[in-house]
């Protein structure tokens, strides 16, 4: 039988068939029963006389206590099945216990206020580890990604490409496993007009739609994926990527600044130039306690955000601790044969002034079968150089970062805690 729970009063609500809580909250009333009757007989002497049925006053003492007993345990266990019950709705993924899922939460809850600045897949995996340290996140990706289904929606639809600020979503959501590989679902490759589009992605293209604005698309989409933190884009203008060449070329789009190679490059800017950002990403700086840049390709991902006058101003201001994660790999096509020393000159040739004091290098080389398999395709290792570094004026932190997998990549909980220790270090050498 259907019941019309609009119908029914909020309190009365708990007892609606199927929510599994009924029988525990009868064991709750059953206990306190109990324990009810076992206080009669132990403090209400005209009580005693019920213990003739059972062999005398003498016993009143016992069938107290043992009926207080009873109804403890009884209490308890159906205060556990509730909350079970409880946990099993909000939280069916997850293999913790409930009280450890609440500590979790709770630490995360008062962790460092992060921003993080980038995009790509990079950015993603370091909120992966930085979420569950702390929900004090900012996540500022970029905007001006032109390839693969952001492209096409930009170009169909007018909107801003939602591809990196879609990921920066999936790692910081805290929603059933079924919801982050809805929004991390790519359209097969069969032709028609949904082929290859991510299903996030057209899902913020409508919100964009609905709202009128990129910003409450996101803000929309995070309140449904549950994220821990938030995600802003830099500027809500409709910007392009562009570069200039040093043989006096330009070349116009982020898929051709990533193919122009690094080598080649003498500097990337956005098109129309010196662009509005988004208050919140600047009041976000000025707040928080830690700074990341990165990790993500160098010239599309990281420094279009800092193309943004204000972000980089708000980013040269801010008291907080900035850190630069180094690349462990190089980016076939757009950083070949950088070294750490290169990938942070290309950040200096874009801003005037300083917008980050810690460089996080991973000194651990991945294996043999890793790095062949790596070079196939273009990409060689980018080595610490941690002295070159230290001669720039920078602080350069040498950590084993890379992932256990056949990967080489950053490990999301090695990098997160790489980044919360120089924070730590740091606050503690200011104090001294």
């Amino acid at each position: 039988m259907n019941i019309d729970t609009g119908k029914v009063p909020h309190p009365l609500r708990w007892l609606v068939p199927g929510l599994g809580i009924k029988r525990w909250y009868a064991l709750v009333f059953v206990g306190l029963l109990l324990a009810g009757l076992g206080a009669v007989l132990l403090f209400n002497e005209f009580a005693y006389d019920v213990t003739a049925w059972f062999g005398g006053s003498q016993y009143a003492f016992s069938y107290g206590c043992l009926s207080i007993a009873l109804g403890l345990f009884a209490v308890i266990l159906g205060i556990r099945g509730t909350l079970r019950a409880v946990a099993r709705t909000f939280l069916p993924a997850e293999e913790q216990r409930l009280v450890d899922v609440m500590i979790s939460r709770r630490d995360a809850a008062v962790g460092l206020p992060c921003v993080v600045v980038g995009g790509g897949t990079g950015l993603g995996s370091l909120l992966r580890g930085l979420k569950r340290r702390t929900t004090n996140i900012t996540a500022v990706a970029t905007v001006s990604d032109e390839g693969g289904s952001s492209g096409r929606l930009r170009e169909d639809l007018g909107v801003l490409p939602p591809g990196d600020l879609r990921s920066c979503l999936v790692a910081l959501a805290d929603s059933e496993p079924m919801m982050t590989r809805l929004f991390s679902h790519r359209f097969g490759s069969a032709d028609g007009a949904l082929s290859g589009h991510s299903f996030g992605n057209l899902f913020i293209a409508a919100l964009t739609e609905i709202t009128g604005d990129l910003e409450e698309a996101v803000i929309a989409s995070s309140q449904i994926m549950a994220i821990r933190g938030r995600v802003l884009p830099p500027t809500l203008q409709n910007v392009t990527l562009c570069a200039k060449l040093r043989d006096g070329q330009s070349v116009r789009g982020e898929l051709a600044v990533a193919r122009a190679g690094g080598q080649q490059i003498e500097r990337v800017y956005l098109d129309p130039p010196n662009p509005v950002a988004v208050p919140d990403v600047i009041e976000a700086i000025e707040q928080a306690q830690l700074v990341v840049l990165g990790p993500g390709s160098v010239f599309t991902s990281i420094v279009p955000n800092l193309l943004v006058p204000e972000v980089a101003e708000a980013l040269v201001r801010t008291d907080a601790i900035r850190v630069l994660v180094c690349n462990v790999m190089t980016q076939p096509g757009e950083t070949d044969d950088f070294g750490a020393v290169d990938h942070i000159e290309a950040i200096r040739r874009h801003v005037s002034e300083r917008v980050f004091d810690y460089v996080l290098l991973n000194d651990a080389k991945p294996s043999a079968d890793v790095l062949a398999r790596y070079e196939e395709e273009g990409a060689g290792f980018v080595a610490p150089a941690a002295k070159e570094i230290a001669k720039l004026g920078f602080i350069p932190v040498c950590r084993d970062l890379v992932s256990a997998d056949n990967l080489a990549r950053h490990d999301p909980e090695k990098l997160s805690d790489a980044l919360l220790d120089i924070a730590a270090k740091h606050s503690e050498s200011f104090l001294i």
